[in-house]
């Protein structure tokens, strides 16, 4: 029997960057999903305190609701038999203390861990073809990201995913995050550009905003549309500056920004979307990791709040409960704050004293529900700090 403990993730900067190829910057956080493996299987079951036991097969449809937990470890199952052979029969327990859809990667950390749990108990990291294509852990988030949106990794086929066309941005924070480091990767190519030290008298205050941004329905329909996107901005730009570059950041790296501007001028909402990205990816991300290194919260605050602006003006992921999750945390005092995540819904990150943060987590959620009373009833705020990437811990 073996246990995996996979974080959640706060995406500090990079919003809609990484499918793109962009750069982020994000850390994991000390609350996450737990996978243990457990004797007497009769197949690939599972157990959660989300809802009732799962049996899956693999290749078979298990008629689970969309959005149901178990549909994600299917994706798991099957990708897996798909890449490496018939798994063994393995019972597993999951547990989560991450609040769900709330933009903190609850689904992305459940994929992971589940996939972290099967390949341990089938043996597959000593085996061919994992050691030919998986040789890092920045391997390994490059491949379950690509377990999440569907892709083929190197000579790993694809699959169907489940139905988000995302990148892995998350993968990374929860694979290779480090304990008080915040991260920064991009992703062409994908590579890790270093760490920075969080100071040790700031923390992060979360605060989930009560509405869900799951990924089904409407939700992963906007996302899937942001996304789509970039994808025509590369179609169009690419065909037009005879370039043969797969992602945005790629396009932008060979040609030049003014020359993508250009080639996409005609249409308002590309435009739009280009200039988020250029501004997110291209200077907001290396801001704030100058600002975080200096341990300069003012400094955060101007490039949080800018980020955040562009998201709601350019991207078009914000809601009202977001927006005013923002404001109401500078009004109490917050250096820093910015909505992270997919969007539309979801939560918002604030950088306080440490020694604060309690109290301003309270303040914070009391002031959130009198505004917004439905939503508040699902509302949370925690206090946590840059933590350690994912880790067995026993049985």
């Amino acid at each position: 029997m073996t246990t995996w403990f996979v974080p959640g993730r706060i995406e500090v900067l990079g919003k809609h960057t990484d499918y793109a190829g962009g750069r982020v910057l994000v850390c994991a956080v000390d609350r996450g999903v737990t996978v243990r493996t457990l004797p007497g299987a009769r197949g690939v079951e599972a157990t959660s305190a989300h809802g009732d036991p799962v049996r899956l097969e693999a290749g078979r449809d298990p008629g689970l609701p969309a959005g149901h937990w178990g549909r994600y470890l299917q994706t798991v199952l099957d990708r897996l038999t798909r890449n490496f052979g018939p798994l063994p029969p393995t019972r597993l327990r999951v547990e989560s203390d991450l609040p769900l859809a709330s933009g903190m990667s609850s689904s992305s950390a459940l994929l992971v861990g589940c996939a972290l749990a099967l390949a341990e108990a089938a043996g597959l990291p000593d085996k061919p073809p994992w050691t030919a294509e998986i040789r890092s852990r920045l391997d390994l988030a490059g491949y379950l990201a690509c377990v999440e949106n569907g892709s083929a990794f190197g000579g790993l086929v694809g699959d169907a995913g489940v139905g988000t066309r995302g990148g892995s941005e998350d993968h990374c924070a929860m694979l290779c995050g480090e304990q008080d480091r915040l991260s920064r990767f991009r992703f062409d190519p994908m590579a890790a550009e270093g760490t920075v030290a969080f100071p040790g008298d700031w923390a992060f205050v979360v605060a989930s905003s009560g509405v869900r941004a799951e990924k089904t329905g409407a939700a992963r329909d906007a996302y899937n549309a942001a996304s789509a996107m970039v994808g025509e901005i590369v179609l169009r730009a690419g065909a037009a500056l005879g370039s043969r570059e797969r992602t945005l950041a790629g396009l932008v790296g060979a040609a030049g920004a003014e020359a993508v501007l250009g080639a996409v001028a005609d249409s308002p909402a590309l435009t739009r979307r280009l200039q988020h990205f250029l501004a997110e990816s291209e200077r907001l991300v290396p801001a704030g990791a100058e600002a975080v290194a200096a341990g300069d919260a003012a400094a955060l605050g101007v490039v949080a709040a800018e980020s955040h602006r562009l998201a709601s003006e350019l991207l078009g992921n914000q809601i009202p409960q977001t927006n005013h999750l923002v404001a109401s945390a500078r009004r109490l005092g917050a250096p820093a704050a910015s909505a992270f995540g997919a969007g539309f819904g979801g939560s918002v990150w604030a950088v306080v004293p440490r020694a604060d943060a309690d109290g301003f987590a309270r303040d914070w959620l009391e002031e959130y529900r009198q505004t917004f009373r439905t939503e508040g009833d699902a509302a949370e705020t925690i206090v946590t700090r840059p933590s350690e990437a994912a880790h067995s811990v026993g049985p």
